[in-house]
């Protein structure tokens, strides 16, 4: 409201322009002692007297509003503020203080399994692999049994690797596990077709041993090659003696029946 007082009151003073030659002329009529000019009729009065009192009333109403101005100061400027809130971050920035997720421990390795390893089957019959006396080879078979040396104090995998020269129109591979101490199978496999082969696991009368048996299917044929049967168990704590352990192998083919068997070799 102040400034607008001063805007008004200066504007009036800067448009104001006094008669100078008519206020000169008055007073040299006071000077001379001229006889003052009639007064003019009531209810008017001289426009030279208006002019001069509004000059005055002009000028006092200028010079207090500048000493009003002059005590009144104006109130500081309020901050500009910015009616806009800052931005969020950009979908996916971290934020500055989120730490890290903690590393998960690593898995222990699972024991080892062999490929196309089928469960075991609970049927059977005794076997007759017999650890005694080896005869590895006769006419087109050759064979040979071994530990895996993959084995633990718990647990082992016995090799059965059965070379033929000809194909094979029948065939039976059996495993006998001697029953040393909480033998039990865990699985069994061959690198043959398991669909070609009829398979059975079971302990044999008395808990002797664990007998693994593989018969080929009627119908069905051994290629010549390399072919390997392994039956794997668990067993009591400690080094495992596969002493008492066999295998035999009993055959077929075009230049007749043949059959090998023999013991394990411990693991390397």
């Amino acid at each position: 409201m102040n400034e607008e007082l001063n805007r008004r009151l200066r504007a009036a003073a800067e448009a104001h322009q006094p008669d100078r030659a008519r206020i000169l002329a008055r007073v040299e009529r006071g000077t001379t002692g001229a006889p003052a000019r009639r007064r003019a009729p009531s209810g008017t009065r001289p426009w030279p007297r208006v002019a001069l009192a509004s000059l005055a009333a002009a000028g006092m109403v200028a010079v207090g509003g500048f000493a009003v101005a002059a005590i009144v100061k104006a109130p500081p400027a309020r901050p500009e503020v910015s009616a806009t809130p800052p931005a969020p971050p950009a979908p996916g920035t971290p934020h500055p203080k989120a730490s890290a997720p903690a590393t998960a421990p690593a898995s222990p390795p699972p024991r080892r399994s062999s490929p196309a390893s089928p469960g075991p089957s609970a049927s059977g019959s005794a076997g007759t692999a017999r650890p005694d006396g080896a005869h590895v080879q006769d006419g087109p078979l050759w064979s040979a049994g071994a530990v895996h040396p993959d084995d633990n104090i718990y647990w082992a995998q016995s090799d059965i690797t059965l070379k033929t020269t000809q194909p094979l129109t029948s065939l039976t591979v059996e495993l006998r596990v001697a029953q040393t101490g909480a033998v039990q199978s865990t699985g069994n496999w061959r690198t043959l077709p398991a669909e070609d082969f009829a398979v059975t696991v079971a302990a044999q009368p008395g808990g002797g041993a664990v007998v693994y048996r593989w018969v080929l299917k009627p119908g069905r044929m051994v290629p010549a090659g390399e072919h390997v049967f392994a039956g794997q168990y668990d067993h009591s704590a400690g080094d495992r003696s596969a002493a008492h352990d066999g295998y035999r192998i009993d055959a077929n083919g075009p230049r007749g029946a043949a059959s090998v068997w023999g013991g394990f070799l411990p693991g390397t």
